[in-house]
C-alpha cells in the first residue's frame, strides 16, 4: 500500500509499504477514507521533533474496517469508524476515568513500528477501546466525512481546552491561536454556552472562520498590544476563560495576562521553545487556574458525535485544502508556509 513517511526535515515521501495485517486478537485493520495533516506534524517536518528516517506519520483518520482479530467485539468488517489520535485499551484505570491518553497500553499513530494515519490502511491495536462506530451512510457524504474527521483530534482538543478554561453559559472566553485547534475551541466555547468569545489571531481568513464559529470579537494585535485590547473589551478585567492553543512562551504569557482574576487557562498548544511564559507568583496572586494538556479525545467523541451528525456544530471549515495521498508532501509545504490552514487527505 501507499503511506507517508518522513526521512529528514522537509523530506516527506509517499512510498510503498507492507499492507497492515491483524497481528493480535485485539487488532483491527482499517482502510482509510479520510486523513489529514495536523499542525503538530509540522514540528517533525521542520526537524524540531525527532523522527527516524522512513518513520510513518499522521494521527487523524477515519475509514472502513477491513479485518478484525478474534477478540474484537464492538466493530466488524464493513463498519465506518473514526480513530482518536492515540489508541487505548478502554479498560485500564486511566481509560475508565476518561484519561485515555494516559492508557497503560496506549500509543500514538506513527510511532516506530506502527502505521500512521496518512496512508491507505492502518493496523489498529485495541480496536474495541479505540475505534468509534459511525453511521455507514456517512461514507457517501463528503461534507459530513470532513466534519466527522475532526473528532479524531482538533474538535476534541478544542473541546478539552474550552472545558479546562471553564467555558460556560454567561462566560467571556478568549482564545489565543487561530489554527484549527483554536478555531475548534471557539466552536466548543459557543457550544458550551459562552456569552462572549474573543478570538486572537492575525489572519483574516482564519478569523472569518472564528466569527462563523461564534466569535463575537477579534483581536489582531500580539503581545502587550493584544493584552491591552482584550482588557479594553472586558472593562479592564480580562476573560473568565482563556484557551492557549499555540504552545509558545509568548502565547502563554499573553494567556496569563488576559485572564480575569479567579479565571482559568485551558492549554492545549504543544509546548515548544525554551521557556513556558508562566509566572507562578502572578497566577497565585490572581487565583488563576491552569488546566489542559493532551486531550483524551476518545472520551469526548460520544458526547460530540451527535452534534456533528445533526449539524448542531460543523467544524469542517477548518479544512481549506484537499489532496490525494500522493499530494501529502505538497500539503505539508502549504501548511508550513501558512498558505493552508489544515489539509484534508482523501483516499478514493
Amino acid at each position: 500500500m501507499r503511506a507517508t513517511t518522513i526521512h529528514a526535515p522537509y523530506d516527506m515521501r509517499v512510498e510503498n509499504v507492507p499492507e497492515p495485517m491483524v497481528q493480535l486478537p485485539t487488532d483491527a485493520v482499517v482502510r482509510v477514507l479520510r486523513a489529514c495533516i495536523c499542525g503538530s506534524d509540522l514540528w517533525a517536518y521542520r526537524g524540531e521533533a525527532a523522527r527516524q528516517p522512513g518513520q510513518r506519520i499522521g494521527h487523524e483518520f477515519l475509514g472502513v474496517v477491513e479485518e478484525t482479530g478474534s477478540e474484537v467485539g464492538t466493530v466488524r468488517r464493513g463498519d465506518l469508524v473514526v480513530a482518536p489520535f492515540m489508541w487505548s485499551d478502554g479498560v485500564c484505570d486511566y481509560c475508565r476515568e476518561g484519561l485515555t491518553t494516559s492508557c497503560e497500553h496506549g500509543g500514538f499513530w506513527g510511532s516506530v513500528g506502527y502505521d500512521g494515519g496518512q496512508g491507505e490502511a492502518v493496523r489498529v491495536p485495541f480496536a474495541d477501546g479505540t475505534l468509534v462506530q459511525l453511521p455507514k451512510e456517512a461514507a457517501s457524504d463528503d461534507h459530513l466525512l470532513s466534519a466527522l474527521l475532526t473528532l479524531s483530534d482538533v474538535l476534541g482538543t478544542g473541546h478539552h481546552a474550552a472545558l479546562g478554561a471553564g467555558s460556560r453559559p454567561g462566560a467571556t472566553v478568549a482564545v489565543v491561536g487561530d489554527g484549527a485547534v483554536g478555531l475548534c475551541a471557539v466552536l466548543a466555547a459557543k457550544r458550551l454556552g459562552a456569552e462572549r468569545i474573543i478570538a486572537l489571531g492575525r489572519h483574516e481568513v482564519r478569523t472569518d472562520i472564528a466569527r462563523r464559529f461564534g466569535a463575537t470579537d477579534v483581536v489582531a494585535e500580539r503581545g502587550d498590544a493584544a493584552v491591552e485590547a482584550v482588557r479594553e473589551l472586558t472593562r479592564g478585567q480580562g476573560a473568565h476563560a482563556v484557551v492557549e492553543a499555540v504552545g509558545t512562551e509568548q502565547s502563554m504569557r499573553t494567556a496569563v495576562n488576559i485572564t480575569r482574576d479567579g479565571g482559568a487557562i485551558g492549554f492545549v498548544g504543544v509546548p515548544h521553545g525554551s521557556g513556558t511564559g508562566l509566572d507562578l507568583g502572578v497566577m497565585f496572586d490572581r487565583n488563576i487556574a491552569l488546566r489542559g494538556g493532551v486531550a483524551p479525545v476518545r472520551a469526548y467523541i460520544p458526547d460530540l458525535l451527535p452534534d456533528v451528525l445533526d449539524g448542531t456544530i460543523d467544524p469542517s471549515p477548518v479544512f481549506d485544502m484537499t489532496v490525494g495521498i500522493e499530494g501529502v508532501p505538497d500539503g505539508y509545504k502549504a501548511m508550513d508556509e501558512r498558505t493552508a490552514l489544515k489539509v484534508l487527505v482523501t483516499n478514493g
